[in-house]
């Protein structure tokens, strides 16, 4: 039987199904009452994990989840990840992991998200043009100063996470990662080790999985929505995966949320495993 939580470092324990929030419309009007309503619906479901960044309407996201949530439940985690900055007026982003703006950012998703802490804050990408040992070392100084619980990284190689693994402990690794794009294998398999927690962004293919015979026949076969199948295939490939598939309706967060109950045959895995690993 695949086990439906995770435990992280100190006794935090998560719901392994989570919730990507990117996809909420933060907009005032009838698109923004619906963004509310579904992270709510989300956590009366059970979900205790929500993944949100800055990047993610430049804060906005943020602020809609502290709106609909605030004051958060016992045992809800959400994580935000910084790392990226916008230019004005121009609106374009670039990664910007400076000491500097790590600290600013991390001080304004306090502020956002209502909390005096944040339990698992993420590096968004590694900024090539500042020292990783710079990067890292920030958000080691901030758990130190009580503002961080735990370090996550995303989008990162096996040497990179080794790297940083020599500096502070690190949680979690956010990576592109679903049935169809496995090109982060070898980071999984690191993160298995180490018992490092794994949320794979894109954990359906944004559809792709849907069309995919291999994927759909499955899907037939037990009575459920390609989703569904690819998000059991991910809880079932590895205990530390935890899968934060987005939507903005109700009705297809608890399609997705129903798929911790789907059983694959050992079959159908093998059938799904064969897959290609890119798409």
């Amino acid at each position: 039987m695949t086990s439906t939580a995770f435990h992280f470092s100190g006794d935090l324990k998560v719901r392994r199904l989570g919730f990507g929030a990117m996809r909420l419309p933060t907009e005032p009007g009838p698109a923004r009452e619906t963004s509310l309503a579904v992270a709510r619906r989300a956590v009366e479901l059970g979900v205790t994990l929500i993944d949100t960044a800055y990047m993610y309407g430049w804060g906005a996201n943020e602020e809609l989840l502290a709106e609909a949530l605030h004051p958060y439940p016992d045992g809800l985690l959400i994580t935000t990840k910084v790392g990226v900055a916008r230019s004005v007026p121009s609106g374009d982003w670039k990664l910007d992991g400076r000491p500097a703006v790590l600290r600013d950012q991390v001080e304004q998703a306090l502020r956002r998200l209502r909390v005096e802490r944040i339990e698992l804050l993420q590096l968004h990408r590694i900024d090539p043009e500042t020292p990783l040992a710079e990067q890292v070392g920030t958000l080691r100084d901030l758990r130190a100063e009580g503002k961080i619980g735990r370090i996550g990284l995303s989008e990162v190689t096996v040497d990179e996470l080794d790297q940083a693994r020599q500096i502070v402990d690190v949680a979690s690794v956010q990576n592109r990662y679903n049935v169809l794009v496995r090109e982060h294998e070898p980071v999984l398999a690191a993160c298995e080790a180490a018992g490092i927690a794994f949320l794979p962004w894109r954990p359906v293919a944004w559809g792709d999985s849907g069309t995919r015979s291999e994927v759909a026949a499955v899907a037939s076969e037990l009575g459920a929505t390609p989703t569904q199948v690819v998000l059991a295939w991910l809880l079932g490939h590895s205990p530390v995966i935890l899968p934060i598939p987005g939507t903005a309706r109700v009705s297809h967060l608890e399609e997705n949320l129903a798929a911790e109950s789907l059983q694959l045959t050992s079959d159908h895995r093998d059938r799904l495993d064969r897959l290609p690993g890119s798409a």
